[in-house]
C-alpha cells in the first residue's frame, strides 16, 4: 500500500497506551490497509517488526518477521510473517537474557534490553481469529520489543545498564559498513 512516517522517540504519541482492535474491525479493509502500510514501511525500513503506534495509529496490532535476511540483524534467526491483534504475552519461566535491539523510532541506537526467554504469546490475526504461539530466543525478544511499544514503552526504558547504550555506527561498525 505506503510507507508511512515512523514516528520518534520524543513523539507523545509513542507514550500512549493502543486500544484494543474492536471486533467490528477484523477482516475489514481498513484492517488489512494498516497491515499492509506496516508491512511496506518495515521492510522499507530493514525491520525485524512494527507496531501500529509507531505509524501513529492508535491500536493493539504488531507486525514482525517475513523479511528473510535483515541487514540490521544479520545474524539473527528467521521468524515467520505474523500479524498480532491485541496480543497476551506469557512469560514461562523467570529466566531472562540480555541483547541488543534497536528501534525503528530510535534510529541510530542500540541498547542491551533484558527481555524473558521463553514465553507463549497469543491474540489475534487479522481476521479476528485467535491463536498462541510458545517461542524462545529472538523470536520471543522481537515480541516483546514490538508489544512493549503498545503499552507505550520505548526498549531504552528497560536497559538496566546505560553504558551498554549508543549510537550503532559505534558500537557495532561492521553492521554500518
Amino acid at each position: 500500500m505506503s510507507i508511512r512516517e515512523i514516528l520518534r522517540m520524543g513523539d507523545e504519541r509513542l507514550l500512549r497506551v493502543a486500544e484494543p482492535v474492536p471486533t467490528s474491525l477484523f477482516a475489514s479493509e481498513a484492517l488489512r490497509a494498516l497491515i499492509a502500510d506496516l508491512r511496506d514501511t518495515m521492510a522499507a525500513a530493514s525491520g525485524a517488526g512494527i507496531a501500529a503506534p509507531q505509524i501513529g495509529v492508535n491500536l493493539r496490532v504488531v507486525i514482525f518477521g517475513g523479511t528473510g535476511p535483515n541487514p540490521r540483524y544479520p545474524d539473527a534467526p528467521g521468524i515467520p510473517f505474523t500479524v498480532l491483534c491485541n496480543p497476551v504475552l506469557e512469560p514461562l519461566s523467570d529466566a531472562r537474557q540480555a541483547g541488543w535491539e534497536g528501534c525503528l523510532s530510535v534510529p541510530g541506537l542500540r541498547g542491551e534490553v533484558p527481555r524473558f526467554t521463553h514465553l507463549r504469546y497469543g491474540g489475534q490475526d487479522a481476521d479476528g481469529a485467535a491463536f498462541e504461539r510458545t517461542v524462545e530466543g529472538f523470536h520471543a525478544r522481537v515480541v516483546q520489543h514490538e508489544c512493549d511499544h503498545l503499552d507505550g514503552i520505548l526498549y531504552p526504558r528497560r536497559i538496566e545498564d546505560l553504558t551498554n547504550f549508543g549510537f550503532t555506527d559505534v558500537l557495532f561498525p561492521a553492521l554500518v559498513a
